[in-house]
């Protein structure tokens, strides 16, 4: 589905790239640039900047590939609590691995894995460790320092910084980046600079950042979607008063680093002897929000990305049985944006339709804003029966029209119920669509039905139910942006198969 764009990717990737080579020459020696946000796969930054490509950044580092190395942090306390990448579903141990094979197909240099915060007993990430030299990987230990980071003589110690294993470097712009937030980015590029100069090498450190936009207002949707993003973090933009008190300028930033920059600041002067910041935002090295085009066109997409982070936090608490926390900072980031859950477009529709029929139910919102709907029934789940009225209607097919036969459906549904364990006989999305390509052998309404699968890509779907762990898949893998009520389909149950 083609998408009007907000954002100028070109003009990003030439703005950004010159100025990450201005902050070389001003630093003399080795840049140590962490990643604020995602490296690669920022799914956040194309979502709320249409326009913006998921490999933005990584593209826009091919321009000095040369000059690049790439190191990956990944949290030691994050490996024991199993954290996992919500967008991709998958651990943030298995990401690095995702990573490091994406960096080297496109010819990026990433030999290391930092460990972070590491401390004794955590046998969860001495496995990772082990896994990842079987696999042919460097990893640096880096270890708890106790007052991080207020304690500054500790830190920049021999027994602070000084007992994490210096990660040895060839190129001249480290890159530091991580699976997500939290996982000691910051601590690792500081690391290193106290490493290097140790050993009478010049180095520096910078961020390249993405959000919030520092020169968009406070309550600019973009940056109050970054607050929606981040409620597991409970973090808040705020006014870099140090920058307004500097120059002048009124500019954006996040609460943490802020809060965190005096002690920065004291750290990169006994690191280095000097530093050149004098704000939070000096450090960054943002120029997105010199690259929007169209205000108006970003502001609505920020505003669907902030609902949607409201439904994600309440059907995490649903599943996880956590309290309210998340869901009420959402709540709070929807009030200061003035917009409602009824505001995403097809709510109302999916609540409309499971009330009339007294099961699930699901809309979907087409390109052309045609709302599609679909109904749970004796041989279908509300999603795939959703999917496949939307593609009757995107090939121009009469709705009274079979794709699926009952009789086709129902082998299906004998496979699942007497040999393969399943209590539920209703098809998934991905049976409908396995069943949907063996149809478009011989059928010419199937085969034409599958191929608008792709006009689903940018879609917004919402469905009454919070969807298993299958269909989720299949609507992250067709790029269609669903969100759920927390509702689970079989109310009696206390445990919920995904």
């Amino acid at each position: 589905m083609a998408r009007t764009l907000g954002f100028d990717r070109e003009k990003y990737i030439e703005m950004q790239s010159e100025h990450i080579a201005a902050r070389r020459k001003e630093i003399g020696g080795k840049l140590y640039l962490e990643m604020g946000g995602k490296l690669f796969d920022d799914m956040h930054a194309s979502r709320v900047l249409p326009g913006f490509s998921p490999d933005n950044k990584i593209a826009m580092l091919e321009r000095i590939k040369e000059d690049v190395e790439i190191l990956v942090c990944i949290n030691a306390k994050d490996i024991a609590r199993h954290k996992v990448r919500a967008d991709l579903g998958i651990s943030y141990e298995e990401d690095v691995l995702r990573l490091v094979d994406v960096f080297r197909q496109r010819g990026f240099l990433v030999n290391t894995v930092v460990m972070t915060q590491l401390e004794e007993g955590n046998v969860q990430a001495e496995a990772t460790i082990d896994r990842l030299h079987r696999l042919g990987l460097n990893v640096a230990r880096h270890r708890v320092i106790p007052g991080y980071p207020a304690n500054t003589e500790l830190i920049v110690s021999e027994e602070g910084l000084g007992r994490n294993e210096f990660v040895e470097t060839s190129r001249d712009v480290v890159v530091v980046t991580a699976p997500g937030p939290g996982s000691g980015k910051l601590a690792t590029a500081l690391s290193q600079v106290y490493h290097e100069f140790r050993r009478g090498n010049r180095a520096g450190y910078a961020k390249f950042e993405t959000f919030p936009v520092w020169n968009l207002p406070l309550d600019h949707p973009v940056n109050l979607a970054y607050e929606a993003a981040t409620v597991d973090l409970n973090d808040a933009n705020v006014i870099d008063h140090f920058h307004l008190s500097a120059y002048g300028e009124s500019t954006v930033n996040y609460n943490r680093d802020v809060e965190a920059f005096p002690l920065l600041k004291v750290l990169l002067e006994k690191l280095t002897g000097s530093t050149p910041y004098q704000s939070p935002t000096d450090m960054g090295v943002n120029m997105a929000g010199f690259c929007i085009i169209d205000d108006e066109v970003c502001r609505a997409a920020a505003n669907q990305e902030i609902i949607r982070r409201y439904f994600q936090a309440l059907v995490e608490e649903a599943r996880t049985g956590s309290d309210s926390t998340k869901s009420d900072r959402a709540a709070v980031v929807m009030a200061k944006a003035k917009i409602k859950v009824e505001d995403r477009l097809v709510v109302a529709p999916a609540r409309a339709r499971a009330e009339e029929t007294g099961e699930p139910a699901a809309a979907i919102a087409l390109g052309d804003g045609t709302i599609i709907t679909g109904r749970t029934s004796e041989l279908l789940g509300c999603s795939a029966a959703m999917v496949l009225n939307a593609l009757k209607h995107l090939a121009g097919i009469d709705d009274g029209v079979h794709l699926l036969s009952p009789g086709a459906i129902e082998p299906i549904q004998t496979l699942k119920t007497r040999h393969l364990g399943s209590r539920n006989p209703r098809l998934h999305t991905d049976e409908v669509l396995i069943a949907l390509s063996v149809s478009a052998a011989t059928d010419d309404n199937a085969r034409r039905a599958l191929e608008q699968l792709r006009e689903l890509a940018g879609c917004d779907v919402h469905t009454t139910t919070i969807l298993g762990s299958v269909d989720e898949g299949i609507f992250r893998n067709l790029g269609v942006l669903v969100t759920s009520d927390p509702a689970f389909a079989r109310k009696q149950a206390l445990y919920q198969k995904r």
